[in-house]
């Protein structure tokens, strides 16, 4: 049987991904600043994004997704390792997403994959302190530039 703490941190640790998920979607860059550690290490790169300190992902997210006019991030069934003031998760992630090209023509597609998180507890609650996309498939994926590069740190 779960503990009081377990079932809190459980419900903590959810709603942190939840937080992730409007903030990216709703392109509220500065709420990141409540899900992840300041000093995080976040690696977007096997799904064709970039890596980087936190500082320098939150600089190249709105970069980055720019050429997208909406996307949601769709979290679900996570697989969570608690170990007191830590935890590490493997969660899937479900990313319809619009890609506007040059000419202005949408396309939708989708990604599935899996985020692989290294969580910690702070005075403030759950932070992520590592965040690794790991890619399960993609559907419909037009032709696209390469991502811009992470700003220098």
């Amino acid at each position: 049987m779960m503990s009081l703490q377990e079932m809190s941190d459980r419900l903590e640790i959810q709603d942190l991904f939840a937080r992730y998920s409007f903030a990216i979607d709703e392109r509220d860059w500065d709420a990141l600043d409540r899900v992840f550690t300041p000093d995080a290490r976040i690696d977007y790169s096997e799904t064709g994004g970039a890596a980087g300190t936190f500082a320098q992902i939150k600089a190249w997210l709105p970069v980055a997704l720019e050429r997208f006019p909406m996307f949601q991030h769709m979290v679900a069934t996570t697989r969570l390792e608690l170990e007191g003031d830590t935890a590490r998760s493997r969660t899937i992630l479900f990313n319809p997403m619009v890609h506007r090209d040059e000419a202005g023509e949408e396309r939708t597609f989708f990604i599935g994959l899996w985020y692989r998180d290294r969580l910690v507890r702070t005075p403030e609650g759950w932070r992520i302190a590592e965040r690794y996309e790991e890619m399960a498939y993609t559907h419909n994926v037009p032709p696209m530039p390469p991502v811009p590069t992470v700003p220098a740190a």
